[in-house]
């Protein structure tokens, strides 16, 4: 039996996925930097977006690394606090640097074995930078699409039903960073621009504790 109740007019949310958008203080001045740092990682290793478990970028002993490192933590906190968690919850980081170019995309995924999953955006093509193209108009320059992890739940949908909307696009700009359970399926569209995408993907692993068990009853 959950824990859970309903409020004073007996309405229960149930099953909800949060999903946090910001921007982070001092992006500007750390893109530059971490652009340059990600440029030098590929030159060295040209297959770095695809060869994401080579390594682990958020180790690095680097100001602008130490800089997102120490962002991302504080994004989890937030993310944690507002899901109601109020207990120590202990987690490590890995992380991955992404260069997209012109067509590259990421097929439907979540990533499996995390907690959490995130994405910071250090550099995205303007739309005005779109390579001009024939056919389709709705095309997404380098946008990111989220998936209702609920399979069919808008089948019965209706005008003003919430659940009408099984996708969630957004189009990142450089400075923002997002954070998603890690089971949340979702698909980044391709760069259609001459000027490369550049982010830093993200995972956060649980270290075990004790106090993780849910109470039964």
């Amino acid at each position: 039996m959950s824990g859970r109740t309903p409020d004073a007019e007996g309405f229960l949310a149930l099953w909800p996925t949060l999903l946090l958008q910001r921007r982070l203080p001092g992006a500007e001045a750390a893109n530059r930097v971490l652009r340059q740092l990600i440029a030098e990682e590929e030159a060295r290793n040209a297959k770095l977006t695809t060869d994401y478990r080579a390594g682990n970028l958020l180790e690095r002993d680097h100001p602008a690394i130490g800089w997102l490192r120490d962002c991302i933590n504080k994004t989890a906190i937030d993310y944690l606090k507002r899901c109601g968690l109020g207990y120590r919850v202990d987690w490590g980081l890995h992380g991955w640097a992404n260069v997209n170019r012109f067509g590259d995309y990421h097929d439907l995924h979540n990533h499996p074995h995390a907690y959490l999953s995130g994405t910071y955006y250090v550099a995205v093509p303007a739309e005005s930078e779109t390579e001009p193209l024939p056919g389709r108009r709705d095309r997404r320059l380098g946008a990111i699409s989220f998936y209702d992890p609920r399979p069919q739940a808008n089948m019965t949908a209706i005008a003003g039903d919430p659940q009408i909307e099984a996708e969630y696009t957004l189009r990142p700009e450089a400075g923002t960073i997002l954070l998603w359970p890690a089971f949340l399926h979702h698909f980044v569209h391709p760069n259609l621009a001459k000027a490369e995408r550049v982010s830093i993907s993200f995972n956060l692993s649980l270290k075990w504790r004790a106090e993780y068990l849910p109470e039964q009853g």
